[in-house]
């Protein structure tokens, strides 16, 4: 049995080598939420969820979720991957193909003794919508359905810890969109942390409450995912679809003009976007690119701009575009971003400290 603790936390140190590649990182993540591995191809995300899986035994390594020790190399300890209480879900479903889905979801249930479930076939086909085709063979599933038969099959093995390695990759666009939503009930409805893998910007912005960048087996940041993806000192800030998150709350609902009025955390300030009538208190998050971000001196008297703010300077740095500049803003607490030209720069004379107006051209709904 693994050795209790009391830490509602992640603890996860892994040290090791391959011909010319190396992992070494050593992470302290929350127990509860989704944090995503984020990273280019190559920098050490899958290699660190199959550490933590148990599929690679790091010569150095120490794991512990949520008060359990998994592995500790320093006195010896190592489950191995069918001890973990954890779930995986992969790029492929890998769904047994001559059996109904129904059959793929018990099967996962087996392993895992009847007084020890935490989720059941109920809960877990009413997650993922597929209560509809259990009696169905996977070889007349969608692609989006297969992922999601795969993710319920994961759930019923009731994990502590839930893996996930770029379950979105091999899906188009249509089948991204149809799965997102099932993923946001996960963070949402159950109380299973989840490590996320992924090298898409918006999947992190509209799922992850906490962020691990990866750059060459090493860890460069971790951290709240609405505070790391504003940092401008990291590669992720100067992409070209680069922006903030921001969490906010329903206010209202204008019918006439079509507008959702959102309230910025911890403050007065409002963002209004063009969208659906949604219950007034429910929490939404946005995402609010750098691109779409200007500056100016005095609040314009009369503009198509919806969302025209009171911003403080805190940051001016420089980009891989010499003509351009990335500023870092402050709205009442929240961070935010913009990218100007130099040109812009000089001839408003921007410097640290100054009060500006953020003028936001574009505000996407993420959740």
């Amino acid at each position: 049995m693994p050795q209790e603790l009391s830490a509602r936390a992640i603890e996860a140190r892994f040290q090791i080598a391959y011909s010319g590649f190396s992992l070494d990182i050593d992470l302290q993540l929350p127990g509860k939420g989704v944090t995503a591995l984020f990273g280019h191809s190559g920098s050490g995300k899958t290699t660190c969820l199959r550490c933590v899986a148990g599929l690679e035994r790091a010569p150095v390594g120490r794991l512990v979720v949520n008060g359990e020790v998994w592995e500790d190399s320093a006195t010896g300890v190592f489950l191995p991957p069918h001890k973990r209480a954890l779930g995986y879900v992969f790029q492929d479903a890998n769904l047994f193909e001559h059996l109904s889905v129904k059959r793929n979801l018990t099967y996962g249930m087996k392993r895992v003794p009847r007084d020890q479930h935490r989720v059941d076939l109920k809960q877990a086909t009413e997650l993922l919508g597929i209560g509809h085709l259990l009696e169905r063979m996977p070889g007349h599933l969608s692609g989006g359905e297969r992922q999601r038969v795969g993710m319920a099959r994961a759930l019923l093995t009731s994990p502590r810890l839930l893996l996930m390695d770029e379950p979105l990759a091999a899906l188009d666009l249509k089948r991204k969109a149809e799965i997102l939503p099932y993923l946001e009930r996960l963070h949402d409805e159950l109380d299973i942390p989840i490590l996320y893998v992924s090298h898409s910007p918006d999947e992190v912005a509209r799922l992850a409450d906490h962020l691990v960048l990866l750059d060459q087996g090493r860890a460069v940041a971790s951290g709240p995912v609405v505070e790391t993806l504003a940092r401008t000192d990291l590669p992720i800030s100067h992409l070209e679809d680069a922006g903030v998150v921001i969490d906010g709350r329903v206010l209202e609902h204008n019918a006439d003009y079509g507008l959702l009025t959102l309230a910025l955390p911890h403050c007065e300030q409002r963002i209004r976007l063009a969208h659906a009538p949604m219950d007034k208190g429910r929490a939404l998050r946005i995402k609010v690119q750098a691109r779409d971000v200007s500056l100016s001196l005095e609040p314009a008297a009369h503009s198509s701009i919806l969302n025209v703010l009171p911003a403080t300077v805190l940051e001016i740095v420089s980009t891989d575009n010499p003509a351009h500049l990335l500023v870092k803003l402050e709205v009442a607490g929240t961070p935010l971003l913009a990218r100007i030209t130099r040109y812009s720069h000089d001839q408003l004379g921007l410097h640290t400290g100054q009060a500006v107006w953020a003028q936001i051209k574009s505000v996407a709904l993420l959740a």
